[in-house]
């Protein structure tokens, strides 16, 4: 199961939170580290915090986009302290790995850790599946960066320990986040042909329609239906019928 999880930082700004980060995941048997767009990053406060998993940030990725990170992902769930104005599914984090040990093998699962000021903001964790937030302190809840990993991560190593856990069986698997943005530019475009999805008055339809999607998690070939659905529309539509 940690063999498929990927821990990624999101435009982290101290490097020593990303070294202490990196000694979080090693204690406790994860490896695939990924910065989005770090603002120090490689750098020697890093490997001093790091206290000897100075090799997880030797094989940590740096890309430029979160797009990037999360592209072959099947599941992306984003940890979050804040409550946002559309409610998006929320776990708690030992309820979030019972749902990771759930999942098919084959794919892999990003859990998006942000900002230490700002944590994640709307956009992004709008690309998520689902959310968990640490049942902290309500009236301290701010956790550092590298504990919020170290929590995650404590709970994902329990969860890898059951051995009587089984992956659920399907026919196709998931569609990946990037198949899942592709399809939602393809979604937007036919509702905007077709006059439904107004951009001077968009009334959050598609962040409601990329919530219902992102929950209903289709397989490839689901998402194939769906977007051959959305090409005889536009067919249709330059048709005349």
């Amino acid at each position: 199961m940690l063999d498929r999880i990927r821990i990624v930082l999101v435009n982290t700004s101290h490097p020593g939170n990303i070294g202490s980060a990196a000694r979080a995941m090693k204690t406790m048997g994860l490896s695939d580290l990924w910065l989005v767009a770090p603002e120090q990053f490689p750098h020697a406060k890093a490997v001093e915090m790091a206290s000897g998993a100075s090799d997880i940030l030797d094989q940590a990725v740096v890309v430029s986009t979160l797009e990037e990170a999360v592209a072959d992902c099947t599941l992306v769930v984003g940890a979050s302290a804040r409550s946002r104005t559309i409610p998006w599914p929320m776990l708690a984090p030992r309820a979030m790995t019972e749902q990771l040990k759930r999942e098919a093998p084959a794919g892999t699962t990003a859990i998006l850790f942000g900002r230490e000021q700002s944590g994640l903001s709307n956009e992004e964790l709008q690309r998520c599946h689902l959310h968990t937030q640490i049942p902290a302190n309500p009236g301290y809840s701010s956790l550092n960066l590298a504990a919020a990993v170290q929590v995650i991560s404590y709970e994902l190593r329990l969860a890898s320990l059951d051995t009587n856990a089984s992956a659920d069986t399907w026919d196709y698997r998931l569609a990946t986040a990037d198949e899942m943005e592709k399809f939602f530019t393809h979604l937007q475009d036919v509702l905007i042909e077709i006059d439904f999805l107004k951009m001077n008055a968009p009334r959050k339809l598609m962040t409601r329609l990329r919530r219902m999607f992102m929950r209903t998690r289709p397989d490839v070939m689901e998402m194939n239906i769906l977007r051959g659905i959305l090409t005889a529309i536009q067919e249709s539509k330059k048709n005349g019928v």
